[in-house]
């Protein structure tokens, strides 16, 4: 019970950012938890122990979208780009622009983008574990990123000039 009540509110705010519905969000996180307390002897210790259980509860959070039959738009190999997500030139929006404009914004993207920038922005995973969470290939991740932020940026743009999204 100590190791739910401390983490509890932060596991769900996690799934919040995943599963807009309050009760679908409290569902996962508690599907999360009793995942994590029957797995508890493959805790390792190699990551702390809140980072080992916010990844089942990101997990839990994915199949649970999975499961509503919300598809990721397919990337053929073709379509693959490398690109270096990282080297951002400026984003272009207003300097009063808010996290909650911004939230707001990420969540509009398609599935694929905003589930790849959620978990490289607001989590602070890399595209090999992201690669790993979403089962896509690293060029994938680079890709859906790359995208994802493009999208994201040119919103944030027109919310400064006026021009709405």
């Amino acid at each position: 019970m100590t190791l739910y009540n401390t983490y509890c509110d932060g596991m769900f705010i996690i799934a919040k950012r995943y599963l807009k519905d309050t009760a679908e969000a409290e569902d996962a996180m508690q599907e999360a938890f009793i995942k994590a307390f029957q797995k508890l002897s493959q805790y390792q210790g190699e990551v702390t122990f809140g980072a080992w259980l916010k990844r089942i509860v990101i997990n839990t959070c994915l199949d649970a979208i999975k499961a509503k039959r919300l598809e990721l738009f397919p990337l053929n190999e073709e379509t693959y780009k490398l690109v270096d997500s990282e080297a951002d030139e400026g984003w272009g929006m207003a300097e009063d622009t808010n996290i909650t404009e911004v939230l707001a914004a990420i969540e509009e993207l398609p599935i694929n983008y905003k589930t790849a920038v959620k978990l490289f922005l607001l989590e602070g995973y890399d595209h090999q574990e992201i690669s790993e969470i979403l089962q896509i290939s690293e060029n994938a991740s680079r890709t859906y990123l790359h995208r994802g932020k493009t999208r994201l940026k040119e919103k944030l743009k027109n919310m400064r000039y006026g021009t709405g999204y």
